[in-house]
């Protein structure tokens, strides 16, 4: 009865954006039912925000079950047992909050940033779908979200420029049973393939509060926010036990070498390696290599490449840090008139130059400043995707500890010339890596030499 109540009295009021320090105080306690909460106090602007985590990702996917992770992202949005279909974005778009989600193979994440006084709005929907989704889920409803999933991977992957390639290095990079093999997004076949069943089954095991935390943030009193969380997330029922994720291990004890023909102008090379866990020994180490690499018009491959040689026009390099693990990649696109045989042997001779002689003191000094620069901008927003709220519950997930700040930062300031060059030589050797050529059809000449067709 309760949240028929509240579905009818609708606040409308104007969110404001804040800002903070770096000082990120919280209390942190969990409900009976497993649910983890997290409460920053921030008075700068009468806003809240409302983040949850389901610590389920397309990582806690089958092969031959994939997509079901992002295809609820879209499911949750569609009501749930007292919110109306439609009613969810609308109620929060008339007490003047927006909203949004995304899926990694980590992690579901979706938030609400709201003006202070509809919290409990936030709140009762943000419940609502955690323990009622399926009272209003039916085939109907996945079969129009599954239809939605496709179109968008025909947008994002199949129909765009160079958009197969991320696929088919994550299925060169690791092994069929890795859950890094797929694509978030998941495949045709498996999106076509599940039953209504496996969809009400995947979320009956990975949905439940005890799989979940939320994290709240804002113009908030702890005590009675407290108690509103109590109110609203108690009777949620716990799921069953989920226990942690694992992988096989993921290597490759030769080069991969691969072309992938694209409806596109330009060719462009990707060259991704193993490299380790998020928050792990090498993690930051690799984050100041790509930013010595390709962080900037004064990085060494912007350089070579597009300013004195001009053979490419862009050039970027990153580490893509994950939960079991993560992936390095350099990807350049040729100017025309180029090979990618070019471009390769300039990124070759620039890497076997940083493994043999490292980083200079200046340049792993710039590459912390723009870290750190960048890590203080996201701790000005309270909500939304990355910021504190959203970092607070990332934290948590990640490392078991909300309040990771002082030491994520401390990763990056204590690195020397040596660790990062360290870091350089252990995972970033030739015989470590996927080489994809993506070259306009018909045009094999432009692809670097002894490429094969990727599977």
């Amino acid at each position: 009865m309760k949240r028929l109540l509240l579905a009818l009295v609708l606040t409308a009021s104007v969110a404001v954006a804040g800002e903070t320090g770096i000082n990120v105080p919280y209390t942190r306690f969990t409900l009976p039912n497993g649910l983890t909460v997290i409460l920053h106090e921030d008075h700068t602007t009468p806003t809240v925000s409302v983040n949850v985590y389901y610590h389920v990702g397309s990582g806690r996917e089958k092969p031959g079950r994939t997509g079901f992770a992002h295809l609820f992202e879209h499911i949750m949005y569609e009501g749930s047992g007292h919110v109306p279909e439609g009613k969810y974005d609308q109620w929060l778009e008339m007490a003047g909050g927006d909203n949004n989600g995304s899926t990694n193979s980590d992690r579901t994440n979706y938030w609400i940033n709201v003006p202070s006084n509809a919290l409990e709005l936030a709140l009762f929907v943000e419940s609502d779908r955690m323990g009622f989704l399926l009272d209003a889920m039916s085939p109907a409803k996945v079969d129009g979200q599954r239809d939605v999933v496709k179109n968008e991977r025909r947008q994002s992957y199949e129909n765009r420029p160079y958009g197969m390639a991320s696929i088919r290095i994550d299925e060169n990079l690791y092994p069929d049973d890795h859950p890094y093999h797929w694509p978030t997004i998941g495949s045709m076949e498996d999106l076509s393939a599940a039953s209504y069943d496996d969809v009400v089954d995947f979320f009956r095991k990975y949905y439940g509060p005890n799989n979940a935390s939320l994290s709240i943030g804002g113009d908030i009193d702890p005590v009675k926010t407290r108690a509103l969380v109590e109110k609203w997330f108690s009777d949620v029922p716990a799921g069953p036990p989920v226990p942690p994720p694992g992988a096989p291990v993921a290597f490759l004890g030769a080069e991969k070498q691969l072309v992938l023909e694209d409806k596109v102008q330009l060719p462009r090379l990707y060259m991704a390696w193993h490299s380790p866990a998020i928050f792990t020994p090498g993690d930051a180490e690799l984050d100041v290599v790509a930013n010595v690499l390709a962080g900037g018009k004064n990085s060494r491959l912007f350089k070579r490449l597009v300013y004195e040689l001009q053979i490419a026009q862009d050039v970027s390099a990153y580490q893509g840090s994950a939960h079991l693990g993560s992936s390095f990649q350099i990807v350049a696109t040729a100017r025309a008139g180029h090979t990618l045989a070019e471009v390769e042997k300039v990124i070759t001779e620039e890497l076997h130059r940083l493994l043999q002689d490292g980083v200079a003191q200046r340049e792993l000094d710039r590459a912390v400043n723009q870290y750190e620069a960048g890590f203080l901008r996201r701790l000005e927003s309270v909500g939304g995707f990355g910021g504190k709220v959203d970092q607070l519950n990332n934290y948590l997930t990640e490392t078991g500890n909300p309040d990771y700040f002082n030491e994520d930062l401390a990763r990056y300031r204590a690195l020397g010339p040596g660790d990062v060059r360290s870091a350089a030589q252990t995972y970033l050797r030739d015989d470590n890596r996927v080489v994809l050529s993506v070259i306009p059809k018909g045009k094999p000449e432009l692809a670097s030499p002894a490429r094969k067709e990727a599977k």
